[in-house]
């Protein structure tokens, strides 16, 4: 299927659900999701156009979704339109240019997402641009009533470098900009998703939630994650269908072995007592980040419940993530 509908009786069913969702899974404790989400609470109530930039797997899709859920149109449809596998006749008839429309015609989404906005065609970026309003304050016909989202995982000023990329098209589109980080460069975000597709694949599959061990969270924050939150996710989703942790595990990469430490001589037995001083600090330290993570994730981040669990003060907790570089703040 080239087009993918929400309609508006679908919407209306599921519309608590899925904007409880989309909330969850935008939750997050990491400095980039924090400037998404007042960005985008800001932006979703008008109708300027979004473009999304971000590689592959970083969710761009769902920040779509959450848009729209939260937007005046979320009682109106959601339509995707797979830019790759677009034509400029099935693109002209899911616009409503096909001759079988009335010359006054005019088309209305809610929401009109173009995933990979880039792998246009020139026909077909023609066609956009002559039914995307300039400005003008009455649409005219052939012009779309609809909140415009747009994707892409290459440099959009590059494709226009090169030719392949109308730069008045562009414009029409980056009424705000975007950038999705990858995983990466959220990784404190990691316990609170790993428990969000814990819990959802576990509805989804029947299935009783799995408990993530120490080992296995530990794992999650050292992997670079090349394939962001959908590798996170399907390594998730796997654990819960397999119900073992090393089989749902063996798609990740191995733990990089720990450098071996280099061999004292005789003369410096005292710096060598100092560093294994060092070394059981930093491990104590690692340990005890591991535990206060794993307590965040199991009370979805509820602090107050988290120093319970782990039978310390809530000062003293708020105090522990100071130390370890995550947010104290309850209003996370």
């Amino acid at each position: 299927m080239r087009f993918e509908t929400q309609g508006n009786s679908a919407a209306m069913m599921g519309q608590e659900s899925r904007i409880a969702q989309s909330r969850e899974f935008f939750v997050g404790v990491s400095s980039p999701v924090l400037t998404l989400q007042k960005i985008i609470s800001e932006i979703a109530p008008t109708s300027i156009p979004v473009l999304l930039v971000g590689e592959s797997g970083t969710g761009k899709e769902m920040f779509a979704h959450y848009i729209h859920e939260i937007s005046q149109r979320r009682a109106e449809s959601f339509v995707k339109i797979a830019c790759a596998s677009v034509n400029a006749e099935s693109l002209a008839a899911e616009l409503g240019h096909a001759s079988v429309y009335h010359d006054d015609f005019q088309k209305s989404f809610g929401t009109l997402l173009f995933d990979e906005i880039s792998e246009l065609d020139a026909a077909c970026q023609r066609i956009l641009l002559y039914s995307l309003p300039d400005g003008e304050p009455k649409l005219r016909p052939g012009m779309i009533a609809a909140r415009v989202i747009s994707t892409t995982t290459k440099k959009l000023d590059e494709e226009i470098k090169s030719d392949r990329f109308r730069s008045e098209l562009y414009y029409r589109l980056n009424g705000v900009c975007l950038r999705l980080p990858p995983l990466r460069e959220r990784k404190e975000d990691i316990p609170m998703l790993t428990e969000f597709f814990l819990r959802k694949h576990a509805a989804q599959l029947r299935r009783p939630r799995p408990l993530v061990s120490e080992r296995t969270l530990r794992m999650f924050l050292n992997h670079s994650w090349p394939g962001n939150i959908r590798e996170l996710e399907n390594v998730v989703k796997n654990i819960v269908a397999l119900g073992e942790e090393e089989l749902g595990l063996s798609s990740l990469a191995v733990e990089p072995p720990v450098p071996a430490a280099p061999r004292a001589s005789a003369n410096d037995s005292h710096d060598h007592a100092r560093s294994l001083k060092v070394a059981a600090k930093a491990a104590s330290r690692e340990a005890e980040r591991d535990l206060i993570l794993q307590a965040l994730a199991r009370t979805r981040w509820n602090r107050k419940r988290a120093a319970q669990e782990l039978q310390i003060s809530y000062k003293s907790l708020l105090y522990k993530l100071k130390q370890i570089g995550l947010p104290d703040s309850e209003a996370n």
